[in-house]
Formats: C-alpha cells, sequence, structure tokens
C-alpha cells in the first residue's frame, strides 16, 4: 500500500471530521456507533482510529474543529457576526453544537475535558470586545466580561432557537439590537 503524503492526510482527517459531524448530529454521541461512522465516513474503523484515539477524540476534534473556525470569525468581525452566519450554518453544525451543549450539561468528565478548549471563543470574543473599548466604538459602563458572556448568552439562545425550528425572519433585525447594544 502506497504511503499517504502530508496532504493526503490532512485530507483524510477533513473527510473523518466532516463525515463524523454528520454522524454525531444526526445519531447524537451515543447513537453514532464505530459502524454508522465508519458508514458516514466511508472508511473502515482502522483507517478513521488512526487518525483518531477513540469516538471521544474524533467528538472532541469535531467540536474543537468548529471552536477554531468560530474563534477565527470572532477575532476578525465580532461574536456578532457569528451569530449572523449560524443562519447558513449546516444541520450537522447545529447537530454538533447541540451535542456539545448536552454533553456538557450531563457528562462532568466531559465538561472538565472541554473546559479548556471551551475558552477559545471566549477569549477570542473579550479581546476583540476590549479593542472596540480601546478604539471607543464600544460602551464603556459595562465591563468587557459582562458584554462578552451577554454575547454568549444570545449565541447560546440563537442556537437554541434554530434547534427548534422557529422562523428567523427577523434575526438581522434582533442581531442589530443586540450589536446596537454593545456599542457607544
Amino acid at each position: 500500500m502506497p504511503r499517504l503524503t502530508a496532504d493526503n492526510l490532512q485530507a483524510r482527517r477533513r473527510t473523518i471530521i466532516d463525515g463524523a459531524r454528520r454522524c454525531f448530529a444526526r445519531d447524537g454521541y451515543e447513537g453514532a456507533t464505530v459502524r454508522r461512522l465508519e458508514t458516514e465516513i466511508g472508511l473502515s474503523r482502522g483507517a478513521i482510529f488512526h487518525h483518531f484515539r477513540d469516538k471521544e477524540s474524533l467528538f472532541f476534534a469535531v467540536a474543537d474543529d468548529d471552536a477554531a473556525e468560530m474563534a477565527a470569525v470572532v477575532a476578525v468581525h465580532g461574536l456578532v457576526q457569528v451569530m449572523r452566519d449560524v443562519r447558513h450554518r449546516d444541520a450537522g453544525w447545529l447537530g454538533v453544537q447541540l451535542e456539545l451543549s448536552r454533553r456538557l450539561r450531563t457528562d462532568a468528565d466531559f465538561r472538565q475535558r472541554w473546559a479548556a478548549r471551551s475558552q477559545t471563543i471566549s477569549r477570542a470574543a473579550r479581546e476583540r470586545l476590549q479593542r472596540g473599548v480601546d478604539r471607543g466604538t464600544l460602551r464603556v459602563d459595562v465591563p468587557v466580561d459582562t458584554l462578552a458572556a451577554f454575547l454568549e448568552l444570545v449565541l447560546d439562545g440563537l442556537v437554541a432557537h434554530r434547534a427548534m425550528g422557529v422562523p428567523d425572519d427577523d434575526l438581522d433585525a434582533v442581531l442589530d439590537l443586540v450589536e446596537a447594544v454593545v456599542r457607544r
């Protein structure tokens, strides 16, 4: 069997993460059996677990991938832009966010292991908000940590709202209001 190049390995890892995202979103963490993962990804368990130690490591990689992508958007455009982007996210992303929330709520060991990774978006949001305060574009009467917590709560609520299938016809107006609340 020929050796895979670094690019091939990276592409295979991406294929595994994308397939696992669909499987976790559709079947939940517990329902995403190895057999279902193999079927969805189109690779053998050996190929999948060559890249990831176990199913939990794979789930962490999927959630971490989403967190890194959101943190990059936050760093450049802010947390409100992440909220605006939610309407264009596929069911796989939404399903992973809901599964992540469920696991954080119900699994203390998972919550402890995820704690360091969950700071990625929070840190990016606080740094961006602080830059806005320093530039004079954001309100100064509320601490940056409070503004960030407010925006994170709105994002969590938006994800739950989308999960319920509620139409988002007024989403732009609502997010304009959220943005106006934090501006000076």
